[in-house]
């Protein structure tokens, strides 16, 4: 496996060029936060909009969306119940995230995205949406463009291989036939493409381990596949370890990192890797 270093997103953050405009950086659309976890669905929005995609959208329960709004008026909010204007808002979305704060019982959501996706869109599939989709044994319309996004026990769940089964060879195989991106997170996150070299991020660490951080990268790895056009697994790489690399950086002077002041430091940090 490639360890990823700094270079991934020399490779990958590119220069905004002079004449862009918000729809240079195009549409992504969170979907999740119920009534119990808005506050999942709010982490994956901002840190979707901090990383530097054109225009957000999220589809969460009516009652969050003051909070969203409190919290990040850049991002527009639709009621996660209208199925109408959902539809709609998904159709001209460049990237879907699915799952943060979603909770167990809104398959329909996950059923309405996989039925209205088009090869053209990229979809991230995380928390609750990853083991509705386990569960229930759905297929994907488009694997290629796909990223799932599990810890090792909802990776569990989506494979079947229990957590201590879980070696490169097995799970090379299992996303050989699945078709689709893995990003297995742990305490040495891994990066599955199918047929393809993969990475391993070895600078993850305890200070991480706190509620929303996972949302927080569901929402970056969206971020970057809004707005830069090189090859997939690379820019879901590099949104993967600048969400640590700046975990790394902030646990210096901190015993735990929240997810909140860690998306804070995206922008500074892309800043400064940005080339071209």
């Amino acid at each position: 496996m490639i360890e990823l270093t700094d270079e991934i997103l020399r490779k990958v953050i590119k220069k905004r060029k002079k004449d862009s405009y918000k729809g240079t950086y195009r549409r992504l659309l969170v979907i999740g936060g119920n009534a119990q976890y808005g506050g999942a669905a709010i982490l994956a929005t901002t840190s979707a909009v901090y990383s530097g995609a054109g225009l957000v959208s999220v589809a969460l329960a009516k009652e969050n969306h003051g909070a969203l709004h409190a919290r990040l008026p850049e991002a527009m909010t639709i009621d996660f119940d209208d199925l109408s204007a959902l539809r709609e808002v998904a159709k001209s979305a460049d990237v879907i995230v699915i799952g943060p704060g979603l909770g167990l019982e809104r398959l329909d959501l996950l059923t309405e995205v996989l039925n209205l996706l088009t090869e053209k869109q990229k979809l991230v599939i995380d928390g609750s949406a990853l083991t509705l989709f386990a569960k229930e044994q759905l297929s994907l319309p488009y694997p290629q463009n796909t990223i799932f996004t599990p810890h090792e026990m909802e990776l569990e769940r989506l494979s079947s291989l229990k957590i201590g089964q879980q070696t490169k060879e097995a799970l090379q195989d299992f996303v050989n036939q699945e078709g689709a991106i893995i990003v297995a997170k742990s305490s040495e996150t891994r990066i599955f493409s199918p047929n393809q070299e993969n990475f391993i991020l070895k600078i993850g660490l305890p200070a991480q381990a706190t509620g929303g951080m996972g949302d927080t990268l569901a929402g970056m790895i969206g971020g970057f596949l809004a707005q830069f056009h090189g090859e997939t697994r690379e820019t879901v790489a590099a949104a993967t370890y600048l969400h640590s690399l700046i975990a790394s950086h902030l646990a210096k002077k901190a015993y735990v990192v929240l997810p909140s002041r860690l998306i804070e430091e995206i922008p500074l940090f892309m800043k400064k890797y940005e080339c071209g």
